[in-house]
């Protein structure tokens, strides 16, 4: 299989990548129906690529039969309307397993989470994802970089041994890395996500970056997709009208080391009724004082 064949994907991959959340009932199982509605409200929204099992939808708080349940649920929901880019990760075997029931079950892509291990040497990372890449040839491949003391070299070795990593959502805080990252690995070769949403969005398209996760997505489509055509038409002063007009619903997700990231996107979607507040430890719902500034800053935005 040739870089060509993932033509289609490239293109998917350079938009709005959308990380939808999981909802919980109040006896802790998943929320199918409002899955479903939400998924659904991002389609009908216009989003056209989704990541069902990334961090906003609380990966690590589900187990192995709730992600393959969020994987299907997403893909069957959403149908033809999105590209669908599954989360995977944990060990070698789970994620191996994982990216091949996202296969099966008919996603296009698989986006590797970062691994989870305290040692992690920069050969042996490239091994991880190689290890993922080579078990499912015929899907697009994504890794999620948090690392900053990974070289930009050893993602253009990836690369090179992998023509299904097309991809790259990298996520260190740092505008002037990703720029020399993105060079040093092949600036042309992957397609360059903004992994750390709409704040650093214009920042990193400034860099290279063609696409940008968002979680805020979940409660806004229309704003998210508003930068987007903002940076696409190379215009900053509008899509840094849209970044001031969020920051303050992003700043309370990023406070205490995004503590509340999760939790402050399911608190805006439960005062927009469209599903509980309810989230997994080690994260919390958010604390009954900071509730009525969510709502409010929701309210202004006319959804």
């Amino acid at each position: 299989m040739t870089a060509t064949d993932f033509t289609a994907l490239r293109e998917a991959l350079a938009d709005v990548v959308a990380i939808p959340v999981t909802p919980f009932t109040a006896e802790d199982t998943i929320d199918e129906p409002a899955h479903r509605a939400l998924i659904r409200r991002l389609v009908d929204g216009g989003v056209r690529t989704l990541t069902p099992n990334g961090n906003t939808g609380e990966y690590y708080a589900l187990d192995p039969q709730e992600r393959r349940a969020v994987t299907e649920l997403t893909i069957d929901e959403a149908g033809e309307g999105a590209v669908i880019l599954v989360g995977v990760g944990l060990d070698v075997p789970t994620a191996v397993a994982s990216a091949r029931h996202a296969r099966d079950a008919g996603a296009q892509m698989v986006m590797v989470h970062q691994p989870v291990h305290p040692y992690v040497s920069q050969s042996g990372w490239v091994d991880y994802h190689r290890a993922v890449a080579d078990a499912v040839p015929e899907l697009g491949v994504v890794p999620y970089i948090r690392n900053a003391a990974l070289d930009g070299g050893r993602m253009a070795e990836l690369g090179e041994a992998c023509p299904n990593v097309i991809g790259v959502k990298y996520a260190v805080p740092d505008a002037a890395r990703f720029a020399a990252f993105a060079r040093d690995a092949g600036l042309e070769r992957f397609v360059w996500i903004a992994g750390l949403a709409e704040l650093y969005a214009p920042s990193y398209f400034a860099g290279g970056a063609t696409g940008f996760t968002s979680g805020l997505v979940n409660v806004a489509p229309a704003v998210s997709l508003e930068m987007l055509a903002a940076l696409r038409a190379g215009d900053q002063r509008a899509a840094m009208k849209v970044w001031e007009r969020i920051r303050p619903l992003e700043d309370m997700r990023a406070a205490q080391q995004s503590a509340d990231n999760v939790s402050v996107v399911k608190e805006a979607l439960s005062a927009l009724g469209l599903c509980r507040r309810d989230i997994r430890p080690p994260s919390r719902a958010l604390p009954k004082q900071q509730r009525p500034r969510v709502a409010e800053l929701v309210a202004g935005w006319g959804i």
